[in-house]
């Protein structure tokens, strides 16, 4: 079991096995967050549970396909019973194909609309079930699109936001520009 600590706030990252998920809990960790990891990869996910208890903060990993609403239903219930209350989720896991839109097969484009929206709205809803309103409580959707540029091999998905669990609107931090790296 995680060390409880009622001060202490708690992080819940999907995609915390790679990636911008892994750098968000690494993040988080530095901050002092608790941090619930959810992800499919288990060989990152045992890595970035150990970077983040290395950071000395309890660290629970979670092997969750965000694709299944039941899964992350039960992963954030497992989060709240051993680190303490949900104070931000961040939906950062992603699937995508790289290829030409003429070789992408049907299952393939399900996938990703699975994790890459699905998952995010799974977990959206998880974490508004348990944040109170008015909490002061946060939930942000990412899309490395958004960091890179978006590319015309993968499909859209979700435009990266903050909410408030109090309000629907967009609040501080909010990534809700496209940021292109330059050169």
């Amino acid at each position: 079991m995680a060390d409880r600590n009622s001060e202490r706030k708690v992080a819940v990252v999907s995609g915390a096995s790679a990636g911008v998920g892994r750098a968000t809990v690494r993040e988080f960790a530095r901050r002092g967050y608790a941090v619930a990891l959810l992800a499919r990869g288990e060989e990152g996910l045992a890595a970035a549970r150990r970077e983040a208890e290395e950071a000395g903060v309890p660290a629970l990993s979670l092997p969750v396909d965000v694709s299944e609403a039941d899964r992350v239903r039960a992963a954030a219930d497992l989060a709240e019973a051993e680190l303490g209350p949900v104070d931000v989720w961040v939906n950062a896991a992603f699937a995508s194909v790289i290829a030409p839109f003429s070789e992408v097969e049907p299952e393939e484009f399900q996938r990703v609309t699975d994790v890459s929206y699905h998952g995010y709205v799974h977990g959206t809803r998880a974490a508004l079930e348990r944040m109170a309103p008015g909490a002061g409580a946060w939930s942000c959707k990412w899309d490395r699109r958004w960091a890179t540029g978006a590319s015309p091999s993968r499909p859209p998905t979700a435009a990266p936001s903050t909410r408030s669990a109090a309000s629907p609107t967009p609040s501080a931090p909010s990534w809700s520009t496209p940021v292109r790296e330059s050169g």
